[in-house]
């Protein structure tokens, strides 16, 4: 058994949170670059030549790469050999979340109810997901989540007979919906099979997965390819103006689900896709 200290998970989790909103992931930096080279559109280019002018200049000033500094989204792994000494670990995330955001001076988006609407002033709770593992370590990622992209998001319960055409159309039609609102260039996260509500958390997981990868399944990488290629002929582009780059990825995530179901998941990310992950 090894044993982790309370005040370990909220020193991390208010650095994570900091480090989230001000500095763009290795992977989306690479993800730009290659959207600059292969954007047709002149504006297109502009446009993404203006987006990495205002990510170089978040980083260097301790400026939040979106003012929309949005809702802590967390996924915990927690090795089954570990234990948390000091305190309870939601507790622990929570309190990181709040030093986070209020020692980093990042915007507070966070209501303590959905039809009161006060605001809880320092962005708690967060959305916590825990998934308990072998070993003694934990993994967390920090996704913080604006709402400009996230209200852009759908759930499709499909019927089996749709199949995987039907799976294509919803993720189309989610994104052709979005349109410029998402923010793109985009990453569409999608989660297929499981529940109503295991679909939805599937394809959140979807956006922390590195941009470039691709799924070890060999259909739902194809259907990976597929999407990216067809949504990119959309023509939205860069900040909805136009052009090739509508998208920089589509991850999938997959889960079995029951012989009556097809539910089917789209969370749209803006061209940021803030992540950070950190093993304790």
């Amino acid at each position: 058994m090894r044993t982790i200290q309370y005040q370990e998970i909220i020193n991390n989790i208010k650095e994570m949170c900091i480090e989230a909103n001000h500095f763009l992931s290795e992977d989306m930096k690479k993800a730009f670059e290659t959207a600059k080279k292969e954007e047709e559109s002149p504006l297109g280019k502009q446009i993404l030549s203006q987006l990495e002018e205002n990510l170089a200049i978040a980083g260097e000033e301790m400026i939040p790469i979106c003012q929309d500094t949005g809702m802590a989204v967390i996924f915990v792994k927690i090795g089954q050999d570990v234990h948390i000494e000091g305190g309870n670990i939601t507790e622990a995330i929570n309190e990181g979340v709040r030093q986070g955001y209020t020692e980093g001076f990042l915007r507070k988006s966070v209501v303590n109810d959905p039809i009161l609407r006060e605001n809880t002033k320092d962005n708690t709770p967060a959305v916590i997901h825990y998934d308990i593992v072998a070993g003694d370590k934990v993994e967390i990622t920090v996704a913080p989540k604006g709402f400009g992209s996230e209200n852009m998001s759908r759930v499709f319960m499909l019927k089996p007979a749709d199949g995987i055409e039907g799976v294509k159309q919803a993720v189309l039609t989610a994104v052709k919906d979005a349109g410029p609102n998402a923010c793109p260039p985009m990453v569409v996260g999608v989660g297929i099979g499981g529940t109503f509500e295991k679909c939805a958390i599937l394809a959140k997981k979807a956006l922390t997965r590195e941009v470039g990868t691709h799924s070890h399944i060999s259909y739902v990488k194809e259907l990976e390819s597929e999407l990216l290629e067809k949504i990119n002929n959309l023509g939205i582009g860069p900040g909805g103006l136009g052009g090739r780059k509508t998208a920089f990825a589509v991850n999938i995530e997959t889960y079995p689900t029951h012989i009556a179901g097809l539910p089917v998941a789209v969370n749209i990310c803006c061209h940021v896709n803030r992540h950070v992950t950190r093993v304790l």
